[in-house]
């Protein structure tokens, strides 16, 4: 730490001073604040078209995963060689690990993470939050895309190297995509809202 400016805390580490500033903000409620490529973000959580697609995941994920395992949807996980901070909108990590975390998790530990674009995060969720992802090591990271330019999609990415996935399956909404082995889930996307 070099020195204190009022309640400030400055350090040698930018990723210790973001990592305070996140922890510092006053979050509106209905909202959640993410570290970004170094930038502190505040976005609304999502309309009800939102919550149409979460809930069918996260149910179909409780029938498949060890029971050790649990879905979040507001835990924060950090990549800090990306300066990263993000709150997925599904998670899906080792519960003990979950309970026992200050305030964050460190990404690696995550088995799965799934986000769903509005039409203001889209770029985020493309770009910033899969490079972050997988250069954390997070085995799955699943996309569902209501604003992709060829029309409603989820992707299914895996087999992270550096800061890139594979994609492992596409599904335009209506299809069925497969999530494989630890999971070996089918989800149908035909459940989720288009807008």
């Amino acid at each position: 730490m070099r020195a204190c400016e009022g309640d400030y805390i400055l350090t040698d580490s930018e990723w210790d001073e973001l990592v305070w500033v996140w922890g510092q903000t006053d979050v509106p409620k209905g909202c959640k604040v993410e570290i970004i490529d170094g930038l502190i973000t505040v976005t609304p959580y999502s309309a009800q078209a939102h919550h149409g697609t979460v809930e069918p995941v996260q149910r179909r994920l409780y029938g498949v995963i060890p029971e050790d395992w649990g879905v979040f949807q507001t835990q924060a996980i950090a990549v800090p060689s990306r300066l990263g901070m993000f709150i997925p909108d599904i998670l899906v990590a080792p519960v003990q690990e979950c309970t026992e975390a200050d305030s964050c998790l460190p990404a690696a530990l995550a088995e799965l993470v799934v986000e769903i674009t509005s039409r203001k995060n889209a770029r985020h969720d493309r770009v910033s939050k899969p490079a972050a992802y997988a250069s954390a090591g997070i085995p799955l990271y699943l996309l569902v895309d209501r604003w992709a330019p060829e029309g409603p999609t989820a992707t299914l990415y895996g087999e992270p190297r550096g800061d890139v996935y594979r994609p492992l399956a596409v599904a335009k909404f209506g299809e069925l995509l497969t999530v494989p082995a630890p999971f070996d889930l089918v989800i149908d996307t035909g459940e989720f809202p288009e807008t």
